[in-house]
């Protein structure tokens, strides 16, 4: 029996496929996905965003190759890197086939800009010689003249109907190491597709709200969306789309699965908007200890409360609390059990020196 069934996600079950050495989809972990923004061309700064990208965690990087000379440049950036790289391929077909030659783990496809099926069929032939799986990435931006046309605007059914009609195409070719996504930057629109789209096929889905927007408000709108669907088992691996420094889409990524307890990386700090009850300076200690812990991937439960009113609840499931307490004596419980009282001016070193210890011997 489950003791919090009300917790209990229970995983829509997909096929699983290869993206480089990462699993998607069947029980493998959903993973976290991020895109560079630097010029491809670019070989350095790309290889250093990347790095920084699989330094904060992210488990599959796309880098855009518009051209030639990026798909050229691919070859020497994937030799440097850990992660799997994802082509992301749009307009001209041929930039696919050389970046499956160059060594991109998967190739990222947009139907309604590549075109005709036969361009299609070139490109399922060198993914299958050079061991790529793909991404059928439909987005409500750039849908089918044909689909637009016979639907009037973007909507649910037409990038479903999108995603289908390459789904034929890439089984009828006996190619069946790809997975799918169907984006808009409309959150009712996207979440309505993939409900649909996971009635219907068994392929593993690339979950995101395109174009979501700055740091804030991306993050809040792909929270909504990306977590509605996850909440509902439907998910495989996510991209958080954000107008910022692309580490900020890993660590959205894995605020949101965090949250969810899918997976969990670093520190998870439970804290209080702080209020006139608070015994110290609740949300500048919050920000100082954000800052000072996040060198720590392993996971861990920390609450910062202000007060007694909820201090000692939240400190009970947590591995490391503290409650404010009044006079200066706050009081830090480890593992829900009082530890030791600490004056406000050493809080955060305190803490820090706990967590750095508990990571060190988890017993």
């Amino acid at each position: 029996m489950e003791v919090r069934p009300y917790r209990t996600i229970k995983r829509k079950n997909t096929n699983e496929i290869k993206v480089g050495n990462v699993s998607v989809g069947g029980k493998a972990p959903i993973s976290v996905q991020s895109m560079t923004n630097t010029l491809t061309t670019d070989i350095k700064g790309t290889i250093k965003q990347i790095r920084s990208l699989e330094e904060a965690g992210a488990d599959i990087v796309r880098v855009s190759c518009p051209d030639e000379d990026s798909t050229r440049a691919l070859k020497n950036i994937v030799r440097e890197v850990s992660v799997p790289i994802v082509a992301d391929i749009h307009f001209h077909y041929k930039r696919a086939i050389e970046a499956a030659k160059m060594g991109a783990s998967c190739l990222r496809i947009n139907p309604g800009n590549i075109g005709a099926n036969h361009k299609i069929l070139e490109v399922i032939k060198a993914a299958k010689d050079n061991n790529c799986s793909i991404r059928i990435g439909v987005n409500a931006g750039s849908l089918d003249k044909n689909l637009l046309e016979k639907y009037k605007e973007p909507c649910p059914e037409a990038l479903v109907e999108s995603a289908q009609q390459n789904i034929s195409l890439l089984e009828k070719n006996d190619f069946f190491n790809f997975k799918i996504s169907v984006k808009s930057s409309d959150i009712f629109l996207t979440v309505k597709a993939y409900r649909k789209l996971s009635e219907i096929c068994r392929y593993p889905l690339h979950l995101g709200v395109t174009e979501a927007g700055g740091l804030l408000t991306g993050s809040i709108k792909s929270s909504i969306g990306i977590g509605q669907l996850l909440m509902e088992g439907i998910g495989d691996t996510i991209r958080v789309s954000l107008s910022s420094d692309p580490v900020d889409e890993v660590k959205a990524g894995y605020e949101i699965l965090k949250s969810l307890g899918i997976r969990s990386r670093g520190v998870n700090i439970i804290s209080c908007p702080s209020c006139a009850r608070q015994a110290f300076p609740v949300i500048e200690t919050v920000k100082l200890l954000e800052k000072k812990l996040a060198h720590i991937k392993k996971p861990i439960n920390l609450s910062i409360i202000g007060c007694v009113v909820n201090g000692p609840g939240e400190a009970a499931h947590t591995e490391i609390g503290l409650t404010g307490g009044g006079h200066d004596n706050n009081l830090l419980y480890l593992s829900g059990i009082p530890h030791t009282k600490v004056p406000s001016s050493e809080i955060v070193d305190k803490v820090v020196k706990l967590v750095e210890e508990k990571i060190k011997d988890p017993k």
